[in-house]
């Protein structure tokens, strides 16, 4: 037998403010053609003022506990994966438990970029398995908003602002790759890129926030290679193939980038989960909103296989592979708002 990080319950949030490309094109010299084609994209949320990283990750935490139908008072380590933090310090994660009403436990932030999910999830696995935590909670929100360029047309229309959490228990497995929860995790990350992607400015080096700088072409080609190779290590890992994977859930950066990954790694395209279209690229939460999304649309079901990846700055990247459990929303509920798992029907844009 060996302890596995099984999931519970996830949950999503996004800020009510619709961006769309329209809107960008009276703001920036771009166009809803010129978006669509290069990125993807037709519309991002965005945060109201004074809706600070911390309030959309206590949103989706609230709705992945919710789903989880657990005590919050049992989570006894929160994660939040997050690039743009409410604080220089404390972390974010502080004022997630507060939010929560957690008063023990431990609670700290991941800075990993847009590979902050899957980082946090894999340090979340390991710590379970260590049985000191019996919970944990892992958060992926951002307001990347704040740190962009508005002027700057081939960034600011990337990035949009929300929240994803899930719930982890660690529970006892045979100790195979049937089992269920997080299988394996690969984390990797190279200095030497960077300045392919980054913020210019911080406490330490300016003294002030900065905004994002990204070298696209760049970052296009190092992700696809990059990201390629470290699902390939978890698929050899778990002696899967890609055929045994049910979903394949990439981080949501472009969607040029997901195709080339989806053709290289040879997915099917009905197996691919991209909602870029509507969202943009929401750094460290993109993948547990993907994630809420398809478990409210019912989609998934118990058993199934998925492969979790991503690229951010720095550079890093890694991926995961989890056998899923969840199986408590249909479609028709889903439609009518009839669901725990983060925003109602009512709410995500069509």
């Amino acid at each position: 037998m060996s302890l596995r990080s099984v999931v519970l319950g996830c949950g999503a949030y996004l800020p009510k403010r619709v961006l769309s490309n329209e809107d960008l094109a009276r703001m920036v010299e771009t166009s809803d053609e010129w978006i669509v084609q290069r990125t993807g994209i037709r519309q991002r949320h965005v945060a109201a003022p004074g809706e600070f990283t911390s309030h959309l990750g206590i949103a989706a935490a609230r709705a992945a506990i919710e789903d989880a139908s657990i005590d919050p008072h049992s989570i006894g380590l929160i994660l939040v994966a997050t690039s743009t933090p409410d604080n220089t310090f404390p972390a974010t994660a502080v004022s997630v438990q507060e939010g929560l009403g957690i008063l023990g436990g431990a609670a700290f932030d991941m800075q990993a970029v847009c590979s902050g999910f899957v980082f946090g999830l894999a340090t979340a696995d390991a710590l379970l398995k260590t049985g000191e935590y019996k919970r944990a909670l892992v958060v992926g929100a951002e307001t990347f908003s704040r740190i962009l360029d508005w002027t700057d047309r081939t960034t600011c229309v990337l990035f949009g602002d929300g929240a994803g959490a899930v719930i982890l228990e660690a529970q006892d497995q045979p100790g195979h790759n049937g089992d269920r929860g997080i299988l394996t995790s690969r984390l990797r990350s190279d200095g030497r890129y960077k300045t392919k992607l980054y913020v210019d400015g911080g406490p330490s080096s300016t003294g002030t926030v900065g905004h994002l700088r990204m070298e696209g072409r760049e970052v296009f080609r190092h992700a696809v290679a990059m990201i390629s190779d470290v699902v390939t290590d978890t698929l050899r890992e778990t002696g899967y193939t890609t055929e045994d994977i049910d979903w394949f859930v990439p981080h949501q950066a472009n969607q040029r980038i997901i195709d080339a990954l989806r053709e290289r790694l040879e997915f099917p395209e009905e197996k691919v989960v991209s909602n870029i279209a509507r969202y943009g690229n929401t750094s460290s939460a993109s993948i547990p909103i993907s994630l809420d999304e398809v478990v409210r649309e019912g989609r998934l079901k118990p058993g199934d296989r998925l492969g979790l990846c991503a690229f951010g700055g720095g550079a890093t990247w890694g991926a995961s592979v989890v056998q899923w459990t969840l199986a408590r929303v249909t479609p028709e509920a889903a439609r009518d708002g009839r669901t725990a798992h983060g925003l109602a029907a009512s709410k995500v844009p069509s």
